[in-house]
């Protein structure tokens, strides 16, 4: 992952599962600052053409860190593994996206800041560009922690128990998970629906199944005012 503050990134992508899978060679993560690739006193970005608010990270600075890093020219490093940029117009992040990614080959993601990247990178040394919803982010390490998260859970062995990833939400299209409950049974007169204290387990998946619910009807519930709600 190439951005320019890895060290907020790494403190989320080491704890968890993911932070284990990592730890334990299951998956391989590296993080580099776009700083450590510019000479000294030289800057990672500059003013845009054209004029403009914001400083744009500079194509220079992102190819000299590829090289650097892959030994290769910078060009070819697309060649051999999937490179995606996070920006503003990029393919929508989801379940199925993340499954993609999870099955390889290997990636590299590069995060955006400040006025954004030089156009250049995406045109000439990414496949790809991803974003995670109509709305602007500081910077593009949320977004790209956002995927890694996501395609890493996916991967056989970092979960543990592969039946995790088994009914729970978008783990088919549309499909949102039921509610989870767990001691004590009752909580300031809240109680805990009681199908689920039966020990019937066919009761307990048929109630599952009913409490699911269809991405597109949640939403519209969502949207609709308290008092229209079901």
């Amino acid at each position: 992952m190439f951005c320019v503050f890895p060290e907020a990134v790494d403190a989320i992508m080491r704890v968890g599962v993911i932070g284990k899978a990592i730890e334990t060679g299951l998956v391989e993560y590296r993080s580099f600052s776009f700083r450590d690739f510019v000479d000294p006193g030289k800057r990672i970005d500059d003013a845009p053409y054209g004029g403009g608010a914001g400083m744009v990270i500079r194509v220079d600075v992102v190819a000299r860190a590829f090289r650097e890093v892959y030994g290769v020219p910078a060009r070819e490093v697309r060649e051999g593994r999937r490179v995606v940029i996070t920006e503003p117009g990029g393919r929508r992040l989801d379940q199925g996206y993340a499954g993609e990614v999870a099955r390889g080959p290997d990636v590299t993601l590069v995060c955006g800041r400040y006025g954004g990247i030089d156009g250049r990178v995406r045109e000439h040394l990414c496949t790809e560009a991803v974003s995670i919803g109509d709305f602007v982010l500081s910077g593009g390490e949320i977004v790209a922690l956002a995927l890694a998260d996501a395609a890493i859970r996916q991967i056989p062995g970092v979960l543990g128990n592969s039946e995790s990833l088994l009914g729970e939400s978008f783990s088919s299209d549309g499909f949102i998970g039921p509610p989870v409950y767990t001691r004590p049974a009752e909580w300031d007169g809240a109680a805990v629906p009681g199908v689920l204290l039966s020990g019937d387990h066919a009761r307990v998946r048929a109630w599952r199944e009913s409490a699911s619910s269809d991405l597109g009807e949640s939403t519209r519930a969502a949207e609709r005012p308290p008092d229209e709600r079901a």
